[in-house]
């Protein structure tokens, strides 16, 4: 039964993904406005084929604030990142430049906020995702990273990427946490039903030395992610 969800689930979810893909480039081109709705459609379908295709649940625990923040996120498999905009109200997310190398992608992600990373150009690329987060943020959208700067199997916890302190002192905002544990579900070929959880840490205030705002986060980003389990493949 399992294979039988995961077939349906890469029919489903990839098949669908190369038009929504091909429309949110063409939107990017002549109908800006309209590449929110096509990435909004196509979070809600992963979502929609994880939970009705692959059994798996979707849960949130801890407190969502309802204000302006910072979202700091675990990553441990491509779900967190396909179901953001879904989970989120329009995310505006940090994302490696390498990215936006990929043909007709780059451009669709830009008209919908995501800020390229541009780790090797220094103080100039900073100065320039400050100006663009700071743009999103007076549009009231919440501001999203995934500090570690990759995916990272489950049972491991990695050092920060030395960029997230900098973001934090630079945009002001409180820091909110998310642990998730989507490693042990999702990421592997053969996907397994259960239960993935999102827990929303307490916010952490802005204006901390950069040691105690990468140890709080760093260790409420792993609430959900036991050092000593390690993700069985």
């Amino acid at each position: 039964m399992i294979y039988l969800r995961n077939i349906a689930f890469y029919i489903v979810f990839y098949g669908g993904s190369i038009f929504m893909v091909l429309a949110a480039v063409l939107a990017a081109r002549i109908a800006p406005g309209k590449v929110r709705g096509v990435c909004d459609n196509w979070s809600a379908l992963h979502r929609w084929a994880c939970e009705k295709l692959l059994g798996i649940r979707v849960v949130e625990t801890g407190t969502r604030p309802d204000f302006r923040a910072f979202y700091a996120i675990k990553h441990e498999s491509f779900f967190e990142a396909i179901d953001l905009p879904h989970g989120f109200d329009y995310p505006a997310l940090f994302a490696k430049q390498e990215l936006f190398d990929i043909p007709g992608w780059g451009t669709a992600a830009r008209e919908y906020g995501v800020i390229p990373v541009a780790r090797e150009e220094g103080a100039k690329a900073l100065r320039a995702m400050i100006r663009e987060a700071n743009r999103f943020i007076d549009q009231g959208r919440p501001i999203v990273i995934f500090p570690e700067g990759t995916r990272v199997r489950h049972g491991t916890q990695p050092k920060l990427g030395a960029g997230f302190a900098a973001l934090y002192k630079l945009l002001g905002l409180p820091v909110v946490p998310v642990a998730v544990d989507s490693g042990p579900n999702y990421h592997r070929k053969w996907k397994r039903p259960g239960t993935i959880t999102y827990h929303f840490g307490e916010p952490i205030e802005p204006g901390l030395p950069r040691a105690e705002i990468e140890a709080r986060t760093h260790a409420a980003m792993n609430a959900l992610n036991p050092p000593e389990v390690a993700e069985q493949p």
